[in-house]
């Protein structure tokens, strides 16, 4: 019997998903071996022909510092004037989902199918419901929710999120708008 026969169901889809959120490192060219050589070291630079002038040192080449650049396709921050549209409900909120009750690994499950079927169905705004957590805390989901959203699955889902207006569940709710197909 394999060590695979072992895993519950359950296990089974845990591990998918851990295993699913690695990415492999870039495979370095090996180097050749050769049996009772020794190690060389660095290459040495070929020397020049004829006579050498010298030269000032110049220094290494270094590309000019950028602003760091986003990832491409991670969700924004809602534009402020998007948000208030929709907090005052000028933009319709097509859809909700209340995460309240699921365990962590099931609401994820829920929210990105909940997400993908927004997308599929053509909604641009949803209203994800996590609640607070016990005693105003942050709760497990609402702690992760931020997560879930950037995960390379709803990259081309989400557009963007942000904290829901008070009487549409204050911090215990965000507004996501969803690309477009």
């Amino acid at each position: 019997m394999s060590r695979r026969d072992d895993l519950s169901p359950e296990d089974r889809r845990i591990w998918a998903r851990v295993a699913g959120s690695v990415t492999p490192s870039k495979p370095k060219k090996a180097l050749r071996v050769v049996p009772g050589a020794a190690d060389p070291g660095p290459p040495a630079a070929p020397l020049p022909k004829g006579p050498v002038k010298a030269r000032a040192a110049t220094p290494p080449y270094a590309p000019p510092p950028t602003a760091p650049a986003r990832a491409r396709g991670l969700p924004e921050a809602l534009e402020p004037r998007r948000q208030r549209r929709l907090s005052r409900e000028r933009d319709p909120i097509e859809a909700r989902i209340d995460l309240h009750g699921y365990g962590r690994f099931q609401a994820q499950d829920a929210l990105t199918a909940f997400l993908i079927g927004a997308q599929a169905r053509g909604y641009r705004s949803v209203l994800v419901i996590t609640g607070q957590g016990r005693r105003g805390g942050s709760g497990v989901i609402r702690a992760s929710v931020h997560e879930w959203l950037q995960a390379p699955a709803l990259r081309g889902v989400v557009s963007g999120f942000a904290a829901a207006a008070r009487h549409h569940g204050g911090e215990g709710a965000l507004y996501v708008t969803i690309r477009r197909r």
